[in-house]
């Protein structure tokens, strides 16, 4: 049948087609023909009903006489199993048709990324002025990327709408071979819809790390194409694709991930209050918390809290960490008594 056999064919650049069930005139000129008796006289068949018996003899509602006399009611539910049959052997040949693609294709896809691209590398960079056209760059460049995704947020929590949009792209990154880094900064944790990103992401295989310093934001494709944000308030943003500036951003991310630790998030994380680290440290110091309670406290290493300390000590002339801790308790009572 046209409708099942030509199914597969047709939906090559348009709109699938429909399951072959009989049209409102053809319902009711097989109902009609129920009602007297299951059996239509060729003399007794109207001019205007012949594109309706011709839609039921090629759904197979009605078949021909041999004489040529008339025609007979089909059963249904025959009809409609061996349709049934038909659309399952046509789906089928589209589930093998859509895993084959891909490798129909391979040859074409190889030429595509062996293709030098033809890039302007005099050190110009693209700006982009409005949030569509970032995102829509984002999605192009997600799709192009082949090896390496590094990404660098400082700030903020992550708003809930993004956070999906980035595990989508994420997933479908991973599952072609490609790796994924981020990095976020400590109060990050501390945020439910980051923390829940971040947890969904790491099961399908992205790496994260905190880094307690500040870092610039960035997201870097391929080690080629780095995305910056050209505005305070992240408004626009920057394209850079000239290979000196891409591998002085590309070392920039790669110290700032050797500096960075990588700790356990939790939805349960302790709420921080949104303070830098260096101010988490110095309260739970007053606090008469050791320097490895606050590591704990904070998911961060021994290595880096110590590194905190030593420039509190610096700030408040301190000799030894009792006496950092005194000063910073008198300095937190002269603060509230002001």
């Amino acid at each position: 049948m046209t409708e099942v056999d030509g199914s597969a064919e047709s939906t090559g650049g348009g709109e699938a087609v429909g399951p072959p069930v009989p049209s409102e005139a053809a319902r009711t000129l097989y109902l009609a023909i129920l009602g007297a008796g299951g059996r239509l006289a060729s003399q007794e068949a109207d001019p205007a009903d012949q594109e309706s018996v011709a839609e039921l003899l090629d759904l197979g509602l009605l078949t021909a006489e041999p004489d040529q006399s008339g025609y007979t009611a089909v059963n249904p539910r025959s009809v409609g199993g061996r349709l049934s049959e038909e659309l399952r052997s046509a789906g089928t040949r589209l589930l093998v048709q859509a895993q084959e693609m891909p490798a129909l294709l391979e040859d074409l896809t190889k030429a595509y990324d062996l293709t030098p691209r033809k890039v302007d590398r005099s050190g110009e960079v693209r700006h982009l002025h409005s949030a569509e056209e970032i995102r829509l760059l984002l999605d192009r460049l997600n799709e192009e990327a082949r090896e390496e995704i590094l990404s660098a947020q400082p700030g903020g929590p992550m708003p809930p709408h993004l956070a999906e949009e980035a595990i989508g792209r994420s997933a479908a990154f991973l599952a072609r071979g490609g790796g994924v880094r981020a990095l976020y900064e400590p109060a990050a944790r501390s945020d439910g819809p980051t923390t829940a990103y971040v947890l969904a992401a790491t099961e399908l295989g992205v790496r994260f790390r905190v880094l307690g310093e500040s870092f610039k934001r960035m997201i870097i494709f391929d080690r080629a194409t780095v995305l910056i944000p050209s505005s305070p308030d992240y408004a626009s943003a920057a394209l850079v694709e000239d290979p000196a500036v891409v591998a002085f951003l590309v070392g920039m991310f790669e110290r700032d991930w050797q500096r960075a630790e990588p700790v356990q998030w939790s939805a349960a994380t302790p709420d921080t209050g949104g303070l830098p680290v260096h101010a988490q440290v110095g309260r739970l110091l007053s606090q008469g918390l050791t320097q490895r309670m606050i590591a704990t406290r904070l998911g961060l290493s021994e290595r880096t809290v110590a590194g905190h300390i030593s420039r509190l000590r610096e700030l408040y002339d301190a000799e030894t960490l009792f006496q950092l801790g005194w000063l910073m308790r008198s300095a937190a009572g002269e603060g509230r008594q002001a």
